[in-house]
């Protein structure tokens, strides 16, 4: 929701969306994502101010401080079934959640070139992979390493690649993904700190890393050149020259769109491919005129001979660190995320095809190479008799002695043969000219996209100018202006020896800081951590950002620190700084305010075991519980009896592996100390932010005061806490049953039902307790005694029912019935429980409402939209017949239950009813009745269809249906709730506070 203050025409609209008019009556805003128009509907005075155009209001609005960061769950979808006078519009009027979702996304997105997987993805991270090395060092790293060392030279980098490349499909399947890449993707998970080092280093490496290909093309070209004796000037100018004439023409193509810079690269794939088919085939064709450069086709001889090492000045490691660059462009792909018209399937389906792709060819030319090409050859006809001569190399079969000829070894696997091998040699020449050229304009397009992601999160002053993007892609110009300066100045220099290790290193700290992202959001457990791609693990992950920073410092130790100290100065720098108000949200600070953090009225906690072991299926290792308790009384507390049962009640709750913490106060009556715990409870962030209760089963037979106390209660929402009420038929509260304040705990061994056993808690050592004596540890003592009176019938229900939450609940459902939206509480929180080890087998179910004549469209929306919203469930059922009058029967009863709590203002004069209303409040008028005739009628039918489609279910989540407050008497609202989940198995009512849990983001 947007937090704005804005007057027009007279009007103010409040930060909490009421809108307050000088004509009288209360309005409430809604935007129409569908119409682009701002609704006002007042209540009251039955008159809509449509306002076109929602950039009006934020435009022309001061923010409180509530940043529009990204749509909300109620920004991005109608409300499945809503009612006037409850929550603002009905539901069925409007688009369902995922049309209204797809209808703002394809607005927003007319004109715009979108690609798919192959052409966005998979094309640029192949090209980016096979690069220049395949054509220019790939021979010569068999030559040094063998077939055996390269082919491991090859895995590890791949393994490398690969853990970096499931790692960055589960941050892309984590919620939607916008432009930016490696940025994005890091700072939307480790936060802006993290992000905006290795944002700025990243956009950099790539940057110089157009000049690197381009100066490595105009190599080539200037070889030629040399080959003719057609040098300009000389060989260092010449790289210039062709390097800016190349660059330019790179700049332009970027500039003229998107489009055609992916046209360019499905042409340089062609080229690319071709030449490396080309290659392949040539090794099968022998020709006599290249023995002499070393080439003699496929032998067992020559196999053996350069399947092990023969390093000539190298090592294992610098051999592999001439090689692994040529895997750092695994993020070609991810980089356009932005441009990209699924980036969650396309990221990782791409990315990974691409790694088995190259990883493929790359041992396939390394194997080809070995078997076919001897290590040393002169270039020269050698063909010497071979009687007599000491000659042992493979070449010896054929007849050539190069190892002892003159030594003037020239050709072979220790140099470039490549193009000697092919069927047809200037292909190579084109596939080096392909793989560079492919390149430098990926990285190209990458560097200015990364950048200008960086620049509108406004991390770093002085930058922003270099985000503003033009034209219906957003194409960042500037940002290619300055990757086109950075590059022409290295271009110029054309001398990369040094920086290229430290730009590898840069790609190397991206990659490592995208496994640890997985790695710390799996650890931290974040219900916001819910990625559609499986394939990962955090401790592979982990062991990915590990073998990241070994390479980095395999490759170039010094660079290694150099990158480190970059990235540790700009952490410090940000961290220092502070993110500005544009900046995206610190992972953890989300993380925390999303979940679940509960406050659970329990009373004393072993009072209501199944209040506490179901809460803890969904807050244990994600959430805070705090086991709220409210000793009513007017007199002063006996605070050494408070803190005598704080510490009994927190062993107890230690000794039961429950992760909650007791807090008890002491009001006047539960209302008032509800209130205390909701706006004292928590330290910090660590706050709760959803009330728990249990259902009142008894709200008919006892005090009425009680339950206008307990529906109060509920005005949990004045302080921004959701709420959740657990009922069971059985009851929650066992008290009675196990003697509260007494036996801390208790149970009947159904082995041996004539037994009962006591669990005494032994302390000894340490702090004292009442009586003066001292513990340290507790220790479980199981103590046999005497058989007890057996309980009723009633008793022992409610004994195991309050137990059923601690079993194994086997293959079953979890029924969700969507009614609300409330900012998706009601979604996440069986998420979080079908999660945990004792629910995994248990299915989730969707209900929602919709119409008769749209149910499968209305399905398979809904589908959809929990796709996107990363939720495994195993139906939906759309329930069309929502608002069929309730069976009479069902009218009966409500009204036999309602009977006793009428007003019956008919019967009285005026003043009479008025003055026992005052004075009971909770009572029901018939003018309420006939006001909330239909939401009545909507608790019974809903009953009925629970009862038809749930009745088996092993827990039911429900939306729980509100009353706008002081509108509706307690009676008749706790009639609405206790029609709505009697005969019910375990029933979870649960009502977020509409601040968003679910988004499509991560």
């Amino acid at each position: 929701r947007v937090g704005y203050f804005l007057t027009r025409n007279g009007d103010t609209v409040m930060s909490d969306g009421s809108l307050h008019s000088s004509t009288g009556g209360q309005q409430h805003h809604h935007y129409d994502t569908h119409t682009n128009t701002y609704y006002l509907r007042t209540f009251g005075h039955n008159t809509i101010d449509a306002v076109p155009n929602i950039d009006f209001y934020r435009q022309t609005a001061a923010p409180l401080g509530e940043k529009l960061i990204r749509p909300t769950l109620s920004e991005l979808h109608d409300e499945l079934d809503k009612e006037p006078f409850e929550d603002g519009f009905a539901n069925g009027e409007e688009l369902t959640p995922a049309e209204e979702a797809a209808a703002k996304e394809a607005s927003e997105s007319k004109g715009v070139v979108k690609f798919g997987w192959i052409k966005g993805v998979l094309v640029r991270c192949m090209l980016n992979i096979w690069g220049v090395m395949l054509f220019i060092r790939m021979t010569w790293i068999v030559g040094q390493a063998g077939i055996a060392y390269s082919c491991i030279i090859v895995i590890m980098a791949t393994v490398v690649t690969t853990i970096t490349g499931c790692s960055t499909s589960a941050i892309a399947t984590n919620g939607f993904v916008r432009g930016g890449g490696a940025y994005y993707l890091i700072s939307r998970s480790l936060g802006p700190e993290f992000g905006g080092s290795i944002g700025l280093i990243f956009a950099f490496a790539n940057a110089v890393a157009v000049a690197m290909y381009v100066v490595g093309f105009a190599e080539t070209v200037v070889e030629l050149l040399i080959n003719f004796d057609a040098l300009m000037l000389d060989q260092i100018n010449d790289v210039r020259i062709i390097g800016t004439i190349t660059v330019i023409l790179l700049l332009g193509i970027s500039v003229a769109g998107m489009e055609w810079e992916a046209k360019a690269q499905i042409f340089l794939l062609f080229i690319l491919v071709t030449a490396i088919f080309n290659y392949f085939i040539g090794t099968f064709i022998p020709v006599e005129s290249k023995e002499k450069f070393g080439f003699f086709s496929y032998d067992a001889s020559i196999l053996a001979d350069n399947f092990g090492p023969d390093f000539r000045g190298q090592t294992f490691f610098s051999v592999f660190s001439i090689f692994f660059p040529a895997a750092t462009g695994i993020l070609a792909g991810a980089n356009i995320s932005g441009d990209l018209a699924d980036p969650q399937m396309a990221i990782p389906k791409g990315t990974l095809l691409a790694i088995l792709i190259t990883g493929l060819v790359y041992m396939g030319v390394a194997i080809s190479a070995g078997a076919c090409i001897v290590r040393d050859a002169t270039g020269m006809e050698s063909n010497v008799t071979l009687s007599g001569l000491n000659c042992t190399d493979a070449a010896c079969k054929f007849g050539y002695d190069f190892t002892s000829y003159c030594g003037c070894v020239t050709e072979g696997l220790v140099l470039q043969v490549m193009s000697v091998v092919s069927g047809f040699g200037p292909l190579i020449t084109a596939g080096i000219f392909s793989a560079t050229l492919s390149s430098a304009l990926a990285s190209l397009v990458s560097a200015p996209k990364v950048f200008q992601a960086l620049c509108k999160d406004n991390i770093y002053p002085g930058i922003a100018v270099f985000g503003k993007g033009y034209g219906k892609n957003n194409e960042p110009l500037r940002g290619y202006l300055l990757t086109f300066g950075i590059a022409l100045a290295f271009i110029v220099i054309a001398e990369l020896n040094v920086i290229a290790p430290i730009i590898s290193n840069f790609f190397l700290a991206s990659y490592a800081l995208i496994n640890f992202s997985v790695f710390h959001a799996s650890l931290a457990n974040s219900p916001g951590w819910r990625p559609s791609f499986k394939y990962y693990n955090m401790w592979v992950s982990l062991a990915g950002a590990i073998l990241c920073c070994v390479v980095m410092f395999i490759i170039n130790w010094w660079a290694a620190l150099l990158t480190n100290v970059i990235v540790l100065s700009l952490y410090i720098y940000v961290s220092y700084k502070k993110p500005g108000e544009n900046v995206v949200w610190d992972a953890l600070t989300v993380s925390v305010s999303s979940r679940p953090q509960c406050l659970v009225m329990t009373g004393a906690p072993n009072s209501r075991p199944a209040l506490l072991h179901l809460v803890h299926a969904f807050t244990k290792n994600v959430g805070l519980m705090l086991c709220g308790h409210v000793r009513v009384s007017s007199r002063r507390p006996n605070f050494k009896e408070l803190n005598s049962d704080m510490l009994r009640y927190q062993r107890w709750l230690l000794n039961n592996s429950s992760k909650a913490f007791y807090t008890p106060v002491v009001a006047e009556d539960l209302r008032q100390g509800t209130q205390y715990l909701l706006q004292a409870a928590g330290l910090g962030r660590l706050r709760p932010n959803t009330l728990v209760l249990g259902f009142k089963n008894d709200w008919r037979i006892g005090d009425i005061k009680e339950v206008e106390t307990y529906i109060n209660l509920i005005d949990a929402f004045d302080f921004q806490y959701g709420v959740v009420i657990l009922r069971l038929r059985e009851g929650l509260d066992i008290s009675h049953i196990q003697g509260q304040g007494t036996v801390l705990y208790s149970f009947q061994d159904k082995a041996q039902s004539d037994e009962c056993f006591v669990v005494l808690l032994i302390y000894r050592e340490g702090i004292t307790d009442e009586d003066g004596k001292a513990y340290t540890r507790p220790l479980l003592k199981k103590e046999k005694r005497s058989p007890t009176v057996p309980l009723n019938v009633a008793d022992q229900r409610l004994l195991d029912a309050s137990q059923q939450f601690q079993q194994k609940q086997g293959k079953g459902t979890i029924d969700v019935w969507w009614l609300f939206d409330d900012g998706g509480l009601t979604l996440l929180i069986p998420y979080l429980i079908a999660n945990k080890k004792k629910w995994k087998d248990c299915k989730i179910r969707v209900f929602i409402g919709g119409k008769i004549n749209r149910i499968d469209h209305d399905r398979r929306a809904m589908a959809t939209l929990l796709s996107k919203f990363r939720i495994d469930f195993s139906d939906i059922t759309v329930l069309g017949d929502i608002n069929t009058k309730p069976k009479s029967e069902g009218l009966t009863e409500f009204a036999q239950m309602i009977e006793q709590y009428k007003l019956r203002e008919d019967d009285m004069e005026q003043e009479a009813a008025e003055k026992l209303k005052s004075e009971e409040p909770w009572r029901i008028t018939d003018n309420e009745l006939e006001l909330y005739k239909a939401k009545s009628n909507r608790q019974i039918r809903l009953n009925e269809l629970l009862k038809e489609h749930s009745s088996t279910a092993n827990l039911i989540v429900m939306s729980m249906p509100l009353a706008r407050k002081g509108a509706v008497s307690s009676a008749l609202y706790m009639a609405w709730l206790d029609t709505l989940s009697k005969d019910l198995p375990p029933i979870l009512l649960v009502r977020g506070n509409h601040q968003s849990v679910l988004t499509f983001y991560s």
